[in-house]
């Protein structure tokens, strides 16, 4: 197997873009990550999103990409795997890579979702779960979130303010990145004050629903040597993937997810390392709870200390266990398609030493993006070169 490298990325500021559409934004991370990489064309596209049919009317979004950058006629295609579209599409990139199939390859994930109603596009967001058995019922995913921390609170003795903590350090984190949707500083009273949107989720608990692109070139570590040096060269040293029920009644545990232990755990098979190996970790942060419970099963900590490591500070930046580095799908936003691109882009930018709000010595990082609630779930481990 050949190894797979990101020589280049780029990205667009995620917010509400009234100006600019899917394929503007798409492109525009696209050519900015060619510049970086130093490539002006590519053996073939992946896009990671999720619901352009239902947000902007629009599919086939490989060719519409492609074309709209004027790609040639290379294979392009669309990856969905709901929320975890953007780690999805990385990993099927890194695939192609990896087989000998095919040299260099763009990897490009874009969400418009700021067009739509509020309501149409909660609905909108809640096709990942079951359609069936709880969309039906009403249960979108602020609800379903909300089950999960109510049941975390009472299990492990903690209180609504002891989650905010994951909402204040990746508000202070975002706060350098010029990039995030959010670039202020909060404090736990925010959030406290912030109105509930399913009892107790607050509104400072959920990431916000916002436009963005981001993309990265993938290529081989010899091939790499021809377009940059050394210090731009990143590589994609491990990965995992798994699902879990799609529905949270079928779950053997509410508070495991599954799909995050089993594909941390390929992950670190692939890469040859484990978890304390890990300098950063750029976990799936939509909901606080979701914080907690990601960083209990990629096995940072045991079940039921997620949240401990935040009350005694210690996923700040310069402490033991760095998370949402430029400010996670909390600050920076969560253009739901694009948020595993986003991911990989700022590890990137870590390991080469180029962050806004950089972590000490970084020499590996992790990136775990979830679709549903826990229901598809993918871990990309990178390393520095």
């Amino acid at each position: 197997m050949r190894k797979p490298v990101i020589i280049g990325v780029g990205l667009t500021p995620v917010g509400e873009h009234w100006r600019l559409g899917l394929r503007d934004l798409a492109v525009e991370a696209l050519l900015n990550a060619m510049e970086d990489a130093g490539v002006d064309k590519v053996d073939s596209l992946y896009v990671g999103n999720m619901i352009s049919g239902s947000f902007v009317e629009q599919e086939n979004l490989g060719a519409l990409i492609a074309d709209w950058a004027s790609l040639g006629n290379i294979p392009a295609v669309k990856v969905e795997a709901a929320c975890a579209s953007g780690g999805a599409a990385v990993q099927e990139g890194v695939k192609a890579v990896m087989s000998g199939l095919e040299d260099v390859v763009a990897v490009v994930g874009v969400e418009k979702m700021t067009d739509a109603w509020p309501s149409d596009a909660t609905r909108y967001l809640a096709y990942a779960a079951d359609a069936e058995w709880e969309l039906f019922h009403g249960a979108s995913f602020v609800a379903l979130n909300a089950l999960a921390m109510r049941l975390y609170m009472k299990e492990y003795g903690y209180t609504e303010e002891d989650l905010a903590l994951f909402a204040v350090n990746a508000h202070a984190n975002g706060a350098k990145n010029p990039y995030a949707m959010f670039k202020k500083r909060i404090k736990v009273k925010t959030v406290m004050k912030s109105p509930y949107v399913a009892d107790p989720l607050k509104l400072f608990d959920a990431s916000p629903i916002a436009d963005g692109a981001a993309a990265v070139i993938i290529t081989t570590e010899e091939k790499a040597k021809e377009f940059v040096d050394k210090a731009k060269i990143v590589e994609l040293a491990g990965m995992g993937r798994a699902i879990d029920t799609i529905n949270l009644a079928n779950r053997e545990d509410l508070l495991i997810l599954k799909a995050a232990k089993v594909a941390a755990e390929r992950a670190y098979k692939m890469a040859g390392i484990s978890v304390n190996d890990i300098n950063f970790f750029e976990v799936h942060d939509a909901f606080t709870i979701m914080a907690a419970l990601s960083l209990e099963s990629i096995g940072v900590v045991e079940r039921g200390k997620g949240a401990m490591l935040a009350k005694e500070g210690q996923i700040a930046i310069d402490a033991d266990y760095p998370i949402q580095t430029l400010g996670g799908l909390k600050a920076r936003g969560h253009p739901v398609g694009a948020t595993g691109v986003y991911q990989t882009v700022e590890a990137v930018w870590q390991l080469r030493g180029e962050a806004p709000n950089q972590v000490p010595n970084a020499e590996i990082g992790l990136t775990q993006n979830i679709g549903g609630t826990g229901s598809n779930i993918t871990v990309n481990i990178l390393r520095r070169v």
